[in-house]
């Protein structure tokens, strides 16, 4: 048996010390804390044995004032992990800064490992997951002359990176500045329960004249969900992992059809009295493949549902309007909400379905005050910058404005437009539109229920001419349709739009917001 070489057994010592049994002190610390290490995490993410690890032996760069041996021993990697790797057999890049390393602080060397791979991701179009925990930039580094940092790449290569890949950041526990700035570049971002978001942490703000914050309430899920920050909240760190692999796969093109719901309960989902809302979700579960619906951003602007979803195997994106809140109406919440995901939709070539049930922009001096000429604009104009094939279904009302920019602008605008029976349409809601046109006539009636009942009866009679049927009539739907054939009807549609695909040139990218 030949003699075991030097040379490979220092080799080997070395990279048993980034291991986390190598320390098991930290590891223990961060299992109590209720985490899991980083390299945990991404061997729960990447396909076994397909990992290829950058940078595995660098180092902090705080030689000047710590031991070399210490360094190696306590600093392995310099607190940020990553690689390619393949992900349920698809290849990707996997980044993870270590939390149990100097509090997943940015160093010297993990920048540059971030630029370098950052430039490898964009050479080789490689998705990424991002694993952001940390807290910002690392004032302990000596080895490298600095007076502001503010000459690092990493951030712009990453920014750079909106429009070319898909990015997505999972946030689990504290994640202040820098790191927090890499979760907000991301297309999605996938956050446990515990954490806490924010671009400066506790001593970043104190320094600021702006006191003592606990780290946990800088920028807690409840606030950070319901801005909008955040797009899908989970229980924790496992949990994360599996949504980050549901994401990554409606990046991948179309694939095995899935099982499809029974088609004929969507007959019964819409309520036949116009007034009385319901709930948009069993609508997107009934027209997608089971199991294949990942609602996004669920806490922010609930007027607005924006979900990811497969039918017949092929990712789709879709956007509904949600009678439960706001009566379905837009406002500049749900504009944002809706422009920004078209926009994700469009970048990376995913179909996109809208379901229309509202009165119209939300109107009035309280939401005048959020700017919202401007963002219910951005609605329009995200639609009809679209290429991808988009399909719109008007479930029950498609009033005003309002339903225009549900529509990319124009009812003749997506590659098909249709209307369920319980569907009615007008350019604005028919009773605000009776009160307007028959205002005289009304006037004129001084006694207050008859006044009423002439309301209710003018309102009936538009209702009558504003049925989806009657639209049909004058060409301005493409067909008003049984609920129960929406689902193939959209299949069929995407599959021809789909035959084809022109080519695109030029690059756009995804607006953070």
């Amino acid at each position: 048996m030949p003699d075991e070489r030097q040379d490979l057994d220092e080799l080997l010592a070395r990279r048993a010390l980034t291991a986390d049994d190598a320390r098991p002190e930290a590891v223990e610390r961060r299992h109590a804390a209720g985490g899991r290490t980083a390299r945990e995490n991404l061997d729960d993410l990447v396909d076994s044995g397909s990992f290829v690890e950058y940078g595995r032996f660098a180092i902090a760069a705080q030689r000047a004032r710590r031991d070399l041996d210490d360094l190696v021993a306590r600093t392995p990697a310099d607190g940020i992990i990553g690689g390619t790797a393949r992900v349920d057999g698809a290849a990707c890049a996997v980044l993870s800064y270590d939390y149990t390393v100097l509090a997943g602080t940015q160093g010297a060397l993990g920048h540059r490992k971030k630029d370098r791979l950052f430039e490898l991701i964009e050479r080789m179009r490689l998705p990424t997951v991002f694993f952001a925990e940390g807290g910002g930039g690392r004032p302990g580094d000596t080895d490298y002359p600095v007076v502001s940092a503010l000459d690092t790449r990493a951030f712009a290569l990453w920014a750079k990176l909106s429009g070319i890949v898909p990015r997505i950041a999972i946030v689990a526990g504290r994640c202040f500045a820098g790191n927090a700035v890499i979760a907000g570049c991301s297309d999605l971002i996938v956050a446990t329960e515990n954490v806490s978001i924010g671009m400066g942490g506790p001593a970043m703000i104190e320094g600021g004249g702006l006191g003592k914050v606990d780290p946990d309430e800088v920028g807690p899920v409840d606030v950070q969900s319901r801005n909008g920050v955040i797009d899908v909240v989970v229980p924790d760190e496992a949990a994360a992992t599996v949504v980050a692999k549901q994401l990554l796969g409606y990046f991948r093109g179309v694939g095995e059809p899935g099982v499809a719901p029974d088609q004929d309960r969507m007959r019964d989902l819409v309520p036949e009295r116009q007034r009385r809302a319901y709930k948009v979700e069993p609508i997107i579960e009934t027209l997608a493949d089971v199991d294949s619906v990942t609602v996004l951003r669920e806490r922010f602007a609930p007027e607005m549902v924006t979900a990811l979803a497969r039918i017949e195997g092929r990712p789709i994106g879709v956007i509904a309007n949600n009678t439960m809140h706001m009566a379905g109406a837009i406002t500049s919440d749900a504009a944002d909400k809706a422009s920004r995901f078209m926009q994700l939709c469009d970048a990376f070539g995913l179909p996109l379905v809208s379901l229309v049930d509202t009165p119209g922009m939300m109107v009035g001096p309280k939401a005048e005050a959020t700017g919202l000429v401007r963002h219910t604009s951005r609605l329009l104009v995200a639609g009809a910058s679209l290429e991808v094939p988009f399909v719109a279904v008007i479930l029950r009302r498609g009033y005003g404005l309002g339903a225009q920019a549900m529509v990319a602008g124009s009812l003749h605008e997506p590659l098909l437009t249709v209307a369920w029976p319980s569907a009615h349409l007008g350019p604005m809601g028919l009773e605000g539109a009776v009160k307007l046109g028959f205002r005289k006539d009304l006037e004129a009636i001084a006694d207050e229920e008859e006044r009423a009942a002439r309301v209710r009866e003018l309102t009936a009679l538009a209702e009558q001419n504003a049925k989806a049927l009657n639209a049909a009539t004058l060409f301005e739907l493409d067909d008003v349709i049984d609920p129960a054939e929406t689902r193939s009807l959209i299949a069929s549609t995407l599959a021809a739009a789909t035959q084809n695909v022109p080519h695109t040139t030029g690059r756009r990218f995804v607006d953070t917001w």
